[in-house]
C-alpha cells in the first residue's frame, strides 16, 4: 500500500469512528430525552388513610421532580387481588406498555404469574410495601415487617402484665405484610407466646376491625393488650376500646399512624405504635426505578426503616417527622 492509499484508509476510518461516536451519543440523548413512563398500583387509593396518602404523595412529588409520566390505579380494596390482576392483565394488552410497573401486591401468591409475565415483555418490575412468592422483581423498597413486627412484639413484652393475654387484628390474610408482621410480633413476644390467644383478619376494613375487637374483648376477659397490624386495624381496634372504656385495662398498640391514633395516643388509649415511612417508601421507589431505567446502579433491596413510639417520645423533633409525614423528604 502507497503512502496516499495509505493515509486515505486511515481518513476513511477516523471518520467511519467519528460517525459511529456521534451516533452514539445522538441515541444516547434520544434515549434520556425519551420521557420515562411508569405506571403505579397500590392496594388501595383511599384519603381516609393516611398511610396510602403519605406513600402516594411521595410517589407524586418524585415523579414531578423526575419529569417522568406517571399513571396511578387500583383495585377497590386491600383484599381486591382480582381487581388488581385486572389492572396487570390491561398492562399487558396494551400496545404502549409503561417502562415500568411499580406495584404494591395485594396477595402473596396470587399475582405472580402475571408479574412475571410483565418482565418477559420488557417490561421493568419494581415492589413497593410488599412482596410476592417469586424473586422476580427488579427493585424493591419496604419496610422490613419482620423487623416491625419484632419490635411491636417486645414492646408488648414490657408492658403485658402478668396473667394478661395477648390479641392480635390482623388486615390482609394471606399478604406477605401481615404474614411477616404477626410471624415477627411472635418472635418479639419470647416467652410471653405463651399468652398470645388469637390472630384475626379484619380485611383492612376499620369497621370489620372494631366489630372484631369487640368480640376478642368479650371473648377474652382476661386480655391486656391487643395489636393492630396495619392502619385499618390498629385505628379500628382502638375505637372499639375507647367506646367500651377500656383503656385502663386494655393497652392499644399497632403499626401505622394517623391523625386519629395520634389523638387517641393523647388520649391514653394507644400505648404505643411502630411507624413506617411511606412518604419515604413512595418517594424512593419512584426515585430508584428513575435512576435504574436511566442506567444509573441503585441497591435492588430497600429497607424503608421503622420505629417505635410512645406516649414517652411521641414529640421528638424525629419521631414528629414521621408523625406528620406529609411534604417531607424523609432521609
Amino acid at each position: 500500500m502507497n503512502k496516499r492509499k495509505k493515509w486515505m484508509f486511515i481518513t476513511v476510518v477516523c471518520s467511519l469512528g467519528i460517525l459511529m461516536g456521534t451516533a452514539v451519543v445522538f441515541f444516547h440523548h434520544r434515549k434520556e430525552d425519551k420521557q420515562i413512563s411508569l405506571m403505579y398500583i397500590p392496594k388501595i387509593i383511599d384519603e381516609s388513610n393516611d398511610f396510602w396518602t403519605a406513600l402516594l404523595a411521595g410517589v407524586k412529588t418524585a415523579a414531578d421532580e423526575y419529569g417522568v409520566h406517571l399513571e396511578v390505579v387500583a383495585p377497590n380494596s386491600e383484599e381486591d387481588y382480582q381487581g388488581q390482576n385486572a389492572l396487570i392483565q390491561e398492562i399487558l394488552k396494551r400496545e404502549e406498555k409503561p417502562d415500568a410497573l411499580i406495584i404494591s401486591p395485594v396477595s402473596y401468591t396470587k399475582s405472580t404469574e402475571l408479574l412475571e409475565k410483565i418482565k418477559e415483555q420488557g417490561i421493568c418490575l419494581v415492589l413497593i410495601d410488599s412482596d410476592v412468592d417469586k424473586d422476580i422483581d427488579d427493585l424493591q423498597v419496604a419496610t422490613d415487617n419482620l423487623e416491625a413486627g419484632k419490635r411491636l412484639g417486645e414492646y408488648v413484652k414490657q408492658i403485658l402484665p402478668q396473667g394478661k393475654k395477648v390479641a392480635v387484628v390482623g388486615h390482609v390474610e394471606g399478604a406477605s405484610t401481615a404474614i411477616e408482621r404477626e410471624e415477627g410480633f411472635r418472635e418479639g413476644l419470647g416467652e410471653r407466646q405463651k399468652d398470645y390467644v388469637e390472630v384475626v383478619y379484619c380485611g383492612s376494613q376499620y369497621q370489620k376491625a372494631y366489630d372484631l375487637a369487640m368480640e376478642l374483648l368479650e371473648k377474652h376477659p382476661d386480655l391486656g393488650v391487643i395489636a393492630g397490624l396495619n392502619e385499618y386495624s390498629a385505628v379500628g381496634a382502638a375505637r372499639a376500646v375507647r367506646d367500651m372504656n377500656a383503656q385502663e385495662t386494655i393497652s392499644m398498640v399497632g403499626i401505622d399512624s394517623s391523625q386519629e391514633g395520634i389523638t387517641m395516643m393523647e388520649q391514653g388509649i394507644f400505648k404505643g405504635f411502630v411507624i413506617q415511612k411511606p412518604f419515604k417508601m413512595g418517594y424512593l421507589g419512584v426515585k430508584d426505578t428513575v435512576e435504574m431505567l436511566r442506567g444509573e446502579k441503585v441497591p435492588r433491596r430497600i429497607n424503608a426503616g421503622s420505629e417505635l413510639v410512645t406516649p414517652e417520645n411521641m414529640y421528638t423533633a424525629e419521631n414528629e417527622k414521621l408523625l406528620f409525614p406529609f411534604n417531607e423528604k424523609q432521609s
